[in-house]
């Protein structure tokens, strides 16, 4: 299959509270909104993006991912990945040029997420802002967090193997690892890339019935000093650090996470590989052999298995798994001094 797709380009969320949410991404996170529209979302971009935004914030009565946006390979390979998509059961709706964007085609996936397509895109303008760099779209920031770029995301499904193999096989997705129980056969967390990065897709397991529903975004910054740096501006802003820095076995990137006010899952990540094999066989992961945290050297916190929107009276989606039947083992896992 020739290439379809080449990077996530921009993530849309809804929020209960728009403007406290784009408060915390403006001023802790230290991304810049650009735009705002006729319903209420703000357009917001991140000095590195090459496009003018990389995240929307729309209103909404839960926090949640409402669409996760891809650029083509080119103009053909969206025509392409059209019809691969509808060969594979899904149907999917053509839109005319949007805000930042040409032409797209928009569909959901089997498990609920709402996934658009689209070639043609406006690039950013510095607009005095220029950088001394010329390959960046504008001068460096350094303010709040200030990572780099959007880096991906990571939704929940029912079935992990069942998901990446679907978008391997629709889109051309490379499935790059799994992790699954030590003491149970259940693959509780896959990564897919479309590109040299060890993944800019991630499944968790999911029990709850709510479909579509999301774990985290991530945004990369340059280096380890500056996610230890960005620890340091967010707990003196009064954001709770809810897991990390430490280093994830699947995929080698040095991470954090909290959430912004919304309660949605934000991660600052950096580090990781880089994979240009075409035949890469994807390994499978252990808890005990620092799948999620390398280290070994603490226990994850439960709320990560959280993810949204919210479904508080079923178990929930988790990197680590928590699948009904198999929760008593996945606490006693988890919850153990150097298994997560």
């Amino acid at each position: 299959m020739s290439q379809l797709l080449s990077h996530l380009s921009h993530l849309e969320l809804a929020s209960p509270d728009v403007e406290a949410s784009v408060a915390f991404y403006e001023r802790q996170l230290g991304l810049r909104a650009v735009d705002r529209d006729e319903n209420g979302a703000v357009y917001l971009r991140c000095w590195g993006d090459y496009y003018r935004y990389s995240l929307i914030v729309s209103p909404g009565d839960q926090p949640a991912l409402i669409n996760m946006a891809w650029r083509t390979a080119s103009e053909g390979a969206l025509d392409e990945a059209a019809k691969r998509i509808e060969a594979k059961g899904a149907t999917g709706t053509w839109h005319e040029p949007r805000q930042g964007h040409g032409r797209s085609y928009q569909f959901t996936g089997p498990w609920g997420h709402t996934m658009e397509l689209y070639w043609e895109v406006t690039r950013f303008n510095a607009n005095g802002n220029a950088s001394i760099f010329v390959d960046r779209p504008e001068k460096r920031s350094g303010h709040g967090a200030a990572p780099r770029q959007l880096d991906h995301v990571t939704i929940a499904a029912t079935d992990v193997k069942a998901f990446t193999a679907w978008y391997r096989d629709a889109l051309g997705y490379r499935e790059m690892g799994f992790i699954e129980l030590d003491d149970a056969p259940v693959t509780v967390f896959g990564v897919l890339t479309t590109n040299e990065k060890s993944h800019d897709l991630g499944v968790v397991l999911d029990s709850s019935n709510i479909p579509g529903r999301a774990n985290h975004i991530a945004f990369w910054t340059d280096s380890h000093e500056e996610l230890v740096r960005a620890a340091d501006v967010l707990m003196e802003n009064g954001t709770d650090i809810e897991y990390g820095p430490s280093i994830h076995g699947i995929g080698e990137q040095v991470f954090l996470y909290f959430r912004e006010p919304s309660g949605f899952r934000v991660e600052l990540n950096t580090g990781g590989y880089r994979n240009y094999v075409p035949d890469w066989t994807p390994n499978v992961w252990k808890p005990s052999g620092g799948g999620t945290n390398l280290y070994r050297n603490s226990a994850m916190p439960m709320s990560m298995t959280e993810s949204f929107p919210p479904d508080p009276g079923h178990p929930t989606a988790t990197e680590e798994g928590l699948l009904e039947g198999t929760e008593d083992v996945v606490i006693s896992t988890f919850t153990k001094q150097g298994n997560a």
